[in-house]
């Protein structure tokens, strides 16, 4: 093909050149050169032309070669001999990730409040300051502490035994506003025999007393004011067993680090805890069973007991003291739009666990504070897009165990409206009075408004 695309090319041109020959002479001479160059290029195309066949030839032949010759077979001989080196390559070959099932969670939150007086800690709410100092002093707050992030780890089942691990951190965990820290929530493993329906965990997590929540957006969800329970250390046997077809019972039991008291009466953590030489105990018991008939009823009693152990002096004199509770927790789903839940709790000496308005102690006389209350919550929908959530909650302190300027009331009524812009997004509205007595003078209160914007994943 090429050629001929020469050739003609040729001949058109020694046309052109003949034609221009009846008009000059200079014309001939140059059609003579033209035609010896075509000359020339034919010869250089045929030699290029043998150089691609010589150079195709034995690739052709190597080609059929590999062909024609069939793979080696190994004998079982060779294969044994082989095989442990080949599992040691495949059992040395780290994943990228894990090798376990790990499932991130977790919300972005975004929390601005007012305050028409003074809140202790701003951010979120635990109690109203005494206005014996700060009278109506309104203030705005602004974090996104809040936001969370989890890891759940799904081992491998090994026989009837399943391992599983979960951890979890917020940033409440101290330094300037835009610049918090990290603070460990959970970080625990739970192996599990769901055959025998008994689980061990064994790390931080939530106590087994109280274990119910209320629904609100405040992130302490009423801790010192009438909800105890936080988290510790702790090592927990579970095991429940069917009493009849739909009545369950179930028993927890936990040894926990005991968080120890200072000598200031706010929950700071010390070392009165483990100069007692022995763990804090908790147990509960709960009864799941059909009350209104759309879902189970839940009811449970919880109490743990601690002591501690507070150096006096350098001389070693030293001032043990108990801590001890008694809880009811109940969960009542009414029907499809309509759930009930409370908790009611009486103890001394439960700063530690968020209970007495932060008090444990009384630090001038060494007196474990006692205290009781609890409180209710009701949640409604959703409808549509929207759920709604109300409550109230109440912390009473005996006044004859504080001194002059202690915490003796708080009490909190709460509601909020939760409105779901999308699958994972979120905003809430919520409104809540506080109002918080002191021995002496100072009572105080304060109306607060919270938004809240929350991406959850």
């Amino acid at each position: 093909m090429g050629r001929k695309i020469l050739f003609g090319t040729a001949a058109l041109m020694t046309a052109s050149v003949v034609c221009w020959a009846n008009g000059s002479n200079s014309l001939a001479e140059e059609n003579a050169q033209l035609r010896r160059r075509v000359e020339k290029l034919e010869k250089e195309v045929e030699q290029l032309k043998k150089m691609v066949t010589q150079q195709t030839e034995p690739a052709k032949a190597v080609k059929e070669e590999i062909k024609s010759t069939a793979p080696p077979k190994l004998g079982e001989g060779p294969l044994q001999k082989i095989a442990p080196e080949i599992q040691k390559v495949t059992e040395n070959k780290k994943p990228v990730w894990s090798d376990l099932d790990i499932q991130l969670y977790g919300y972005l939150k975004l929390d601005a409040a007012y305050d028409t007086s003074r809140i202790d800690n701003g951010n979120y709410a635990k109690w109203v300051q005494s206005e014996s100092t700060n009278d109506n002093d309104n203030q705005f707050n602004m974090t996104a502490n809040e936001s969370r992030l989890g890891m759940r780890i799904n081992g491998p089942q090994e026989g009837d035994m399943n391992t599983s691990g979960r951890v979890e951190v917020d940033f409440y965990g101290g330094g300037s506003e835009n610049k918090s820290q990290i603070m460990m929530r959970h970080a625990y493993l739970k192996i599990d025999w769901p055959q025998e329906r008994f689980n061990i965990i064994a790390g931080q997590t939530s106590d087994v007393i109280s274990p119910l929540y209320p629904p609100t957006l405040n992130y302490s969800v009423q801790w010192w004011a009438g909800n105890i329970g936080y988290r510790r250390p702790q090592i927990r046997l579970t095991k429940s067993w069917a009493l009849t077809s739909d009545v369950d019972l179930t028993l927890e039991g936990a040894l926990a680090r005991t968080i120890g008291i200072t000598t200031t009466p706010d929950f700071t953590p010390g070392d009165a805890g483990e100069d007692a030489g022995f763990p804090s105990v908790q147990t509960r018991a709960s009864v799941t069973f059909p009350l209104l008939g759309y879902k189970p009823t839940t009811f449970g009693l919880s109490g743990h007991w601690a002591s501690e152990e507070l150096d006096l002096d350098a001389t070693g004199k030293h001032k043990d003291f108990d801590s001890w509770s008694v809880n009811l927790d109940l969960d009542q789903p009414v029907n499809e739009w309509l759930t009930v839940k409370g908790e009611l709790f009486t103890g001394e000496n439960l700063s530690a666990y968020l209970g007495g308005i932060g008090q444990g102690v009384n630090p001038t006389t060494y007196k474990e504070i006692g205290s009781q209350g609890g409180w209710i919550a009701a949640s409604l929908g959703p409808w549509g897009k929207c759920r709604f959530n109300v409550g109230s909650s109440v912390d009473d302190v005996d006044n004859s165990d504080v001194n002059t300027g202690g915490r003796t009331l708080n009490r909190t009524v709460f509601g909020n409206l939760i409105y779901s812009l999308g699958k994972n997004t979120e905003v809430g509205l919520e409104l809540s009075h506080w109002r918080t007595e002191y021995k002496g003078t100072g009572d105080a209160d304060s109306l607060r408004a919270q938004t809240s914007l929350i991406y959850r994943f």
